[in-house]
């Protein structure tokens, strides 16, 4: 047993002794991929006009910084504060972000200043260079893209806001009510019950928050009201890949906001595929009905943008004060009916649904700790971008986040079992340069594979019965039909049951009789016809003959089977005693009944 040892810490500690982390794979990974592609060189670049050459506080290197903010979409951290305690704690963590084990974590406080420097212009180009990425592997395609929206919660409480004209709290704003309502000295009991009879409450129009004007009061999706914020995604509908985000106060209508988002979503598709000598422009734009209305349908088809938008229930229309948006509502109205219309709806929430998960549930972004939509939006950004290396990393190593690799036990067997199965793939193909191989590996193996190089490169098919356990040979030609005790082997009886379910002994005898007539043209033996002919079939890529050890061994007349060349008439002979016969299949099915 182990004894606590002295609290008293030693002055100086070599630096093999600090501690040292292999790093995670992802994040091992992922590095990888970004210096491949000169990510830190490309964010010093992007940034350098707002570092100081001399002067001021010792600043974090700008790809450290992003990496940073990529941890709080990885990590599913909503704070920078909890990024900071993230960066300081975990070695993997800290070896991503290119944190030396003598070197201090940078404080929240200074992540947070150097996002307030930073633009949000240079957030974007983050964004765009990582869209970039997703254009070399073939994951934007940019043709199709949906549009929705979510609402974020603001870093701002209801009990906050003030009045727009007076800059009166609404505790102010109540008691100056019931004062002018004849009640002097009103208690929280009269409030409350005046607050009650009142219609209209919280109008954006009347009142604010003072610290975050830019958060606007709305119903969240769990029926709360509270101050919050509009994110709009742009997704390309092929890939999954974010295309644009946007943001906009929580009070303006989908009808309103569509504009800017496609406005941004074809900028980001242009300059993603910057180097491309094809671009793919934006065509197609889909949407729920919550953005169908005659200016949205007018303006895209003026833009040239197929719309698929759901159109809500609104009666018989008159189209006589807005006849210019009767043919683009008709004919976003017929691509909606038909049957790519309503796949592509399938197919946006799917998508557009995902995005939203990954960045504000799992990803920490469905509360803001930030104020102002200028600085939200570059974490927005930076989350987004995120989300796009990880349909990267998707595509190069099978888990688009750190995470991914929990629970992957299951998936390590099944790779395993399909790397098995390649190698047998292979060694079948490597079987078929041979002539004939030996089934268990050695001269003295009971078994022969017999190997047919026509067909075993397209199919996986072996043969095995194929002389019927002995009966097709010079043996039983002539013979009277045998009786069970006089068939020796398991083997025999088993296939002399088949015979007589096939067509009995004496159709078997016609049937030696040809395959004699045609051993004999070839000066082969009866078997040897027999497996030949079972080679031919296309579907056969083998042909298994088993023998018995010490009795019987035939390897060297087998190895003449690839020596003939059955003609039409040796096949016609024998085709003519085989139509003569009963359909097994319907009779005993796919197999005898010693294997049910």
């Amino acid at each position: 047993m182990g004894t606590r040892e002295t609290d008293q810490p030693r002055m100086w500690i070599p630096a093999s002794d600090l501690p040292a982390s292999p790093g995670h794979p992802f994040y091992a990974r992922l590095n990888a991929l970004l210096d491949a592609h000169g990510f830190d060189r490309f964010a010093e670049d992007q940034c350098r006009p707002f570092y100081a050459p001399v002067m001021g506080r010792p600043s974090v290197p700008p790809g450290q910084y992003f990496r940073l903010l990529m941890v709080g979409y990885f990590e599913g951290i909503d704070s920078e504060r909890g990024i900071a305690w993230r960066a300081a704690d975990s070695l993997a963590v800290r070896s991503f972000v290119r944190l030396a084990l003598n070197e201090a974590a940078p404080d929240h406080s200074t992540i947070s200043r150097t996002r307030r420097l930073i633009a949000v212009e240079t957030h974007r180009a983050v964004f765009t260079w990582v869209q970039q990425r997703l254009v070399e592997a073939g994951l934007l395609k940019g043709k199709t893209v949906a549009i929705d929206a979510t609402t974020l919660e603001a870093n701002a409480a209801m009990r906050s806001i003030v009045r727009r004209d007076t800059e009166e709290t609404y505790q102010e704003f109540l008691t100056r009510l019931a004062k002018a309502s004849g009640i002097e000295t009103p208690t929280r009991e009269d409030l409350a019950r005046l607050d009650r009879k009142r219609k209209k409450k919280t109008s954006n129009k009347d009142w604010k928050h003072p610290w975050d004007p830019d958060a606007k009061v709305a119903k969240m999706k769990d029926g709360r009201t509270h101050m919050a914020h509009k994110a709009e995604h742009a997704v390309d509908l092929e890939t999954g890949a974010i295309v644009a985000v946007t943001l906009q106060g929580a009070d303006e209508g989908d009808t309103t906001t569509i504009a800017d988002t496609t406005t941004a979503a074809a900028d980001q598709i242009e300059d993603a595929q910057a180097d491309v000598d094809a671009p793919q422009k934006l065509e197609e734009i889909i949407a729920d009905k919550g953005y169908h209305s005659n200016d949205t349908m007018v303006d895209l088809a003026a833009v040239g943008i197929r719309s698929y938008v759901a159109e809500p229930a609104r009666g018989r229309r008159d189209w006589s004060e807005e006849p210019e948006a009767q043919a683009p509502v008709y004919a976003n109205r017929r691509r909606i009916r038909g049957p790519r219309g309503r796949r592509l709806m399938r197919q946006r929430g799917e998508r557009i649904e995902r995005s939203f998960a990954h960045l504000y549930d799992t990803g920490g972004m469905r509360r803001t700790h930030l104020r102002g939509h200028d600085n939200i939006l570059k974490r927005l950004l930076i989350h987004a971008g995120g989300f796009n290396l990880g349909l990267v990393m998707r595509h190069l190593i099978g888990i688009g986040t750190p995470r991914g690799l929990q629970g992957r036990l299951a998936v390590v067997l099944g790779a395993l079992l399909l790397l098995m199965a390649a190698i047998r793939r292979r060694l079948i193909a490597m079987a078929t340069l041979c002539r004939f191989a030996v089934g268990r590996g050695s001269l003295t193996s009971p078994t022969t594979f017999i190997v047919n190089s026509s067909a075993a490169a397209t199919c996986t098919t072996g043969s095995y019965g194929t002389v019927c356990g002995g009966l097709l040979s010079e043996r039983y030609l002539g013979q009277p039909e045998p009786r069970p005790s006089a068939l020796d082997t398991a083997s025999l009886q088993k296939y002399k049951r088949m015979v007589d379910a096939w067509g009995g002994w004496p159709l078997f005898q016609e049937l030696l009789a040809a395959l004699n007539d045609v051993a004999a043209r070839h000066a082969v033996r009866i078997a040897d016809v027999a497996v030949r002919w079972v080679l031919d079939r296309p579907a056969v890529a083998g042909a298994i003959l088993g023998r018995r050890l010490g009795l019987t061994d035939h390897r060297a007349d087998n190895a003449r089977v690839f020596a003939i060349r059955l003609d039409a008439a040796d096949r016609a002979s024998i085709e003519a005693v085989l139509v003569k016969s009963r359909n097994l299949f319907t009779r005993i099915g796919d197999c005898g009944d010693e294997y049910r």
